[in-house]
């Protein structure tokens, strides 16, 4: 069933890859925007049913912006995208006020029964998320997973910088023009991250490096 929504995201591709997905789905998106702390102004004049809310986790509260919108827009069911991460950010993010979480990086029949289930009044989790915070209560370990960390040792500095605007929806040309280098230098850096991230596509590996925080590592 067709959803009136609101799609924002700290990192401008991924809101515009889900959102253009969603629409294919035929769902009614309302707005697009970047980052999710903007949420309240992407509402505003708006009707959504629904707004899923994207967010990197960095140092600052992520979810003050979902706390934000439910005070003054409490009509609007929220669902949140973000990493597995421990038990007590799923937690957080429903003390916040969330009607759903699911991985950013899910697949979009997952994310399109999520909208349904909130839009009914019911809540939703993705599965991967239920396992991982049972994972993590049932076996905890010492120190926290390394994967991201051992991405970011695959890449050069230069690289590490090209990623950040990979996942902030920069194109070739904008990646040039802002790090001070030739288009064919930025082509160069863009293909060597996709090679050593393991990645087929620049959506892809925003989504790699949000799932497993590496993106929180770039901050």
């Amino acid at each position: 069933m067709s959803a009136r929504l609101v799609v924002a995201d700290d990192h401008r591709l991924m809101a515009e890859a889900l959102g253009a997905a969603l629409q294919q789905r035929g769902h009614r998106v309302l707005g697009i925007g970047s980052p999710c702390g903007a949420v309240l102004e992407l509402v505003a004049g708006r009707r959504p049913e629904v707004c899923l809310l994207g967010t990197a986790g960095g140092p600052e509260d992520p979810f003050e912006p979902l706390r934000r919108l439910r005070r003054e827009r409490p009509e609007i069911a929220v669902v949140v995208l973000g990493p597995l991460g421990a038990p007590g950010r799923v937690a957080a993010a429903f003390a916040a006020g969330a009607a759903g979480y699911v991985r950013s990086d899910e697949r979009i029949e997952v994310v399109d029964r999520a909208i349904t289930r909130v839009r009914a009044g019911e809540v939703a989790v993705g599965v991967d998320v239920l396992r991982a915070a049972f994972e993590h209560l049932l076996w905890p370990v010492a120190a926290p997973d390394d994967e991201a960390l051992r991405l970011l040792r695959l890449l050069t500095r230069r690289e590490v910088q090209v990623l950040a605007r990979i996942a902030d929806g920069e194109d070739t040309a904008a990646i040039a023009a802002a790090m001070r280098i030739a288009p064919s230098t930025a082509r160069t850096h863009v293909q060597r991250v996709l090679t050593k991230l393991g990645a087929r596509s620049r959506l892809e590996a925003a989504a790699l490096a949000a799932r497993t925080g590496l993106l929180d590592q770039l901050a």
